[in-house]
């Protein structure tokens, strides 16, 4: 049987390669030109039907708290991620998303006094390079707007972590994520009123289909997953999961979409995974070798 700290890493992977799934979601399914609508229709309702779940609400503090973390974690950054999904093609808008566990790493040892090590910046930047080298390679033109919207996208997604991870959660992550999904999901529908409006044809059964899709499997189901990590997992090991979106979004543009797939790419993948792998590592033998630190002082 999978001990329980592995179960926790696969389930958590389980959410960014959901993510991975949303640009080719988008491009094939979804209306065109409607970055707003995208990204409230994926998670308003999400959130709507997971409080229906747990039926609890927030307290306190957390009222404001939810508001800052739901547009770090969907508002901001569901918002950037669709306009990104949109000016760049396949997964190219990703690769920006590769920087996003060393800045994690370097907020965590700042606000949540996790170690930044040597072995954590080599992964991250072994993790950069593999996303470098698996969408470098698709020959696709690359939008000033998108890499910015892509960048803006990161910076809010990493800054939501570890303000998760600080904060940590007064209550099941059913409900935690519930109230992200609503705050950033209201933020986000009266954004698209103010700049797409409100569509002016009806949506067809494949429009319905991609946002059923993003909504309950990609965010409800993801997000729920995503968020019972961070309140196990050191806030940088989460992030690192994170570069798996882009792996996802590749292989997925290969076997859909007909996108070129190289022996680069293919070199890019397994770097992406030894990124991952040694930041997961680095962080699970740390105890031990803390614990060995601390008998050879007692003795």
């Amino acid at each position: 049987m999978l001990s329980n700290r592995r179960f926790l890493i696969l389930t958590t992977a389980l959410a960014p390669m959901l993510w991975g799934t949303t640009y080719l979601t988008t491009t094939m399914f979804l209306p065109e030109d409607r970055p707003l609508l995208a990204a409230t229709m994926r998670a308003l309702p999400a959130g709507l039907l997971l409080l229906v779940v747990c039926r609890q609400l927030p307290s306190g503090v957390w009222w404001w708290k939810s508001w800052v973390l739901g547009m770090l974690n969907i508002g901001a950054f569901f918002a950037l991620l669709f306009i990104a999904a949109y000016r760049l093609p396949g997964g190219v808008a990703a690769i920006v998303g590769g920087i996003q566990p060393l800045i994690v790493a370097l907020l965590a040892s700042r606000l949540l006094h996790e170690r930044l090590t040597a072995r954590v910046v080599a992964a991250g930047l072994t993790g950069v390079l593999g996303v470098g080298l698996i969408t470098l390679q698709a020959q696709a033109r690359l939008d000033a707007v998108g890499v910015l919207a892509a960048l803006g996208g990161t910076v809010s997604m990493a800054s939501g972590i570890v303000l998760s991870k600080k904060w940590g959660q007064p209550a099941p992550p059913l409900a935690t994520t519930a109230w992200q999904l609503i705050t950033g999901g209201l933020s986000l529908l009266v954004a698209m009123i103010i700049f797409e409006g409100l569509p002016s044809t009806l949506l067809t059964p494949s429009n319905i289909g991609g946002f059923a899709y993003l909504s309950l499997v990609g965010t409800a189901f993801a997000y729920v997953m995503w968020f019972r990590g961070i309140s196990k997992l050191p806030a940088s090991t989460t992030a690192f999961l994170g570069l798996l979106s882009p792996v996802v979004a590749m292989l997925l543009g290969w076997a859909v979409a007909g996108e070129n797939f190289t022996a680069l790419q293919m070199l890019g993948i397994f770097l992406v995974l030894g990124s991952i792998t040694s930041a997961i590592i680095a962080r699970k033998v740390k105890p031990r070798v803390e614990c060995e630190v601390l008998a050879e002082k007692g003795s």
